[in-house]
């Protein structure tokens, strides 16, 4: 592995990431990976594999070749249209990856819990 080419990649997805108000956690869940192993890629540590890459640049709405530091930035074409969660807040998607996470059972305590807050506004 090229140290350089792995290091410029995790540079422009963390730029990437804040650009888009997104986690770590965020941006390894919409791509298929662990936290622990995209905080690797992030630090320079390692490369993804193709795949990983691609939907890496589909998330955080970059082409290739800024990715990978080949040209100045410019409009992604290929790239989706980020997802309407984006705009959430970080503690709010954190919240949803929890409650995804718990039992009917569960589910339904938080539910009764949440209705007992007076909403925003």
């Amino acid at each position: 592995m090229e140290k350089t080419l792995a290091s410029r990649l995790g540079g422009a997805a963390r730029v990437a990431r804040t650009r888009l108000n997104l986690t770590q956690a965020d941006v390894a869940e919409r791509i298929g990976i662990a936290s622990e192993v995209y905080g690797r890629l992030e630090r320079g540590h390692m490369l993804p594999s193709i795949q990983t890459f691609r939907r890496l640049c589909v998330v955080l709405s970059i082409s290739a070749d800024e990715a990978l530091g080949l040209k100045p930035s410019q409009d992604v074409k290929w790239a989706a249209e980020p997802p309407s969660d984006y705009g959430e807040s970080a503690e709010l998607r954190r919240l949803l990856r929890r409650a995804k996470q718990l039992d009917r059972g569960s589910i339904r305590i938080l539910s009764v819990l949440a209705s007992q807050f007076k909403p925003r506004g």
